[in-house]
């Protein structure tokens, strides 16, 4: 396991009896790496970023397709001291431009001509030479990481970590998930998100081996799988739903794998029961957020899919009373939140940070409860919350039953105004056959409270989520929502 107080991406200690030096510890597509050549190429991407005047304390954007390039640019910009400031490589100019203008990069790295057009860049396409450059070790306490938040309520912000911050998440998630030099691991997500950079970090940290691949792909990721015996694989909620209705999974031999985490949103149980009826394998669910990559995970053994698990060990959790702000007692209902070595030290704009904290502590704007035995169970996003007759209704929680119809495929819940009752509610559903309105209207009505019944139902062609499969409901609001006029 690293030392929390050496630079994720810096020197890595490799236990050479498990993993020897010239043994590939990353794989894109016919293309392997050993961790030497990583480092040499980084060592190539460091030098080249020095001589346009980066340093210590800049900042480096770095917007990129999934490729090895990526993970050697990181590791570059790392080895100056600098941070690098991830940009989706799905956003368009305008979000480009955002990025740019909130994070003040002195130079950028990358394969985008949106971000070529917007500002200096090396390209990855260009040949790197490999270096053994040394610098000086990075200020702990300087920035390393700054990531986009979601953006679900507004203009993305950029989450800020420090060097020291961004390797206590990575010693969090390599004892939350018991990983070591003999998993094997692969990455199908952009590894501009929070939780592909970590898990990169972290199985090059701990000498473990990943596959990297160029796309998402169903078939390809239950192919290499077997194929690579990968022990641990991550999922999303909409790898999780193709994965439960893959016409063929059980043709793959999947008995490799340790489990499956679940993480970015609320396990859907009748999604993830239906996998492990199928092939076997457990999930392991997790909890995190971009402000603190590691927050609660399930334990390797025992795992249940009502909780995020328990708080991992270094992380503080307690709940918050959504009207006072008091801490409440066990197994009330508030807002989670959180402090720990793992947390950001803000937000840009600067003036973002101020609300997220009260205390010293985070607020995740997550509401859930811990139970008597410690377990953390979330009920929903806090600005996600609709009030119907002054109670309070969770969308995750009528998605749930949704989910459990055999002909629905996604679905999203979001609120309206409503004169009567103040807001009601509507679900975005897309379905596999033609179902009728009233059937599944009736369908949740018999399974939920009466205030939980729904209002309406928008049949639609798909759900629209971001990468790490958290709902877009502002999206579904604008073309389906009606105000209070209407």
């Amino acid at each position: 396991m690293s030392n929390s107080h050496n630079p994720p991406g810096g020197s890595v200690a490799v236990d050479t009896a498990v993993d020897p030096p010239d043994t590939p510890v990353l794989v894109f597509e016919d293309r392997e790496y050993t961790l030497a050549e990583v480092d040499a190429l980084a060592g190539g991407i460091a030098a080249a970023l020095a001589a346009s005047g980066v340093g210590p304390g800049d900042r480096v954007a770095l917007m990129s397709s999934n490729r090895p390039e990526f993970v050697v640019a990181v590791r570059g910009i790392w080895r100056l001291g600098a941070a690098v400031v991830l940009i989706s490589p799905a956003w368009k100019r305008d979000e480009v431009a955002h990025a740019l203008a909130v994070s003040r990069p002195a130079y950028a790295v990358g394969d985008s001509p949106v971000l070529g057009d917007l500002t200096p860049m090396l390209h990855l396409d260009d040949p790197i030479a490999p270096a053994d450059g040394t610098y000086p070790a990075p200020d702990p306490d300087s920035d390393a990481v700054l990531v986009f938040s979601s953006g679900t309520t507004g203009m993305p912000k950029a989450v800020r970590h420090t060097f020291a911050s961004f390797a206590a998440a990575v010693d969090h998630w390599t004892a939350a998930l018991d990983l070591t030099g003999a998993d094997r691991m692969q990455i199908v997500t952009p590894p501009s998100h929070i939780l592909g950079l970590l898990n990169i970090a972290t199985a090059l940290d701990c000498g473990a081996w990943i596959r990297l691949h160029r796309r998402f792909d169903l078939d390809a990721m239950l192919h290499h799988i077997e194929a690579d015996r990968i022990t641990v694989e991550m999922a999303v909620a909409p790898i999780a739903l193709a994965i439960a209705s893959h016409p063929d999974l059980e043709s793959y031999d999947l008995s490799s794998l340790r489990y499956i985490m679940w993480g970015a949103t609320p396990v859907t149980p009748s999604v993830a029961e239906r996998v492990t009826q199928r092939t076997g394998v457990g999930w392991m669910p997790a909890y995190g957020a971009s402000e603190l990559p590691v927050i609660a995970c399930n334990p390797i053994d025992g795992a249940r899919l009502d909780s995020v698990g328990k708080p991992v060990p270094g992380v503080d959790v307690r709940i918050a009373s959504l009207d006072t702000g008091e801490p409440v007692a066990t197994g009330e209902v508030g807002e989670i939140q959180t402090r720990s070595a793992s947390l950001m030290v803000g937000y840009l704009p600067d003036e973002a940070t101020a609300d997220a904290f009260v205390d010293g502590w985070y607020r995740t704007g997550d509401v859930g409860y811990l139970d008597a035995d410690g377990w953390l169970r979330i009920t929903d996003r806090l600005k996600e919350m609709i009030k119907v007759k002054g109670f309070q209704v969770a969308p995750a929680e009528v998605e749930a039953v949704l989910h459990g119809h055999p002909d629905v495929v996604d679905c999203a819940v979001f609120g309206e105004p409503d004169a009567v009752s103040g807001e009601a509610i509507v679900a975005a559903v897309q379905t596999s056959n033609p179902i009728a309105e009233e059937s599944l209207t009736e369908y949740v009505g018999e399974r939920l409270a009466t205030y939980k019944r729904l209002s309406r139902i928008v049949f639609v062609p798909d759900i629209p989520r971001l990468p790490s499969g958290k709902v877009l409901r502002r999206e579904l609001k604008e073309r389906h929502g009606r105000t209070s006029d209407q």
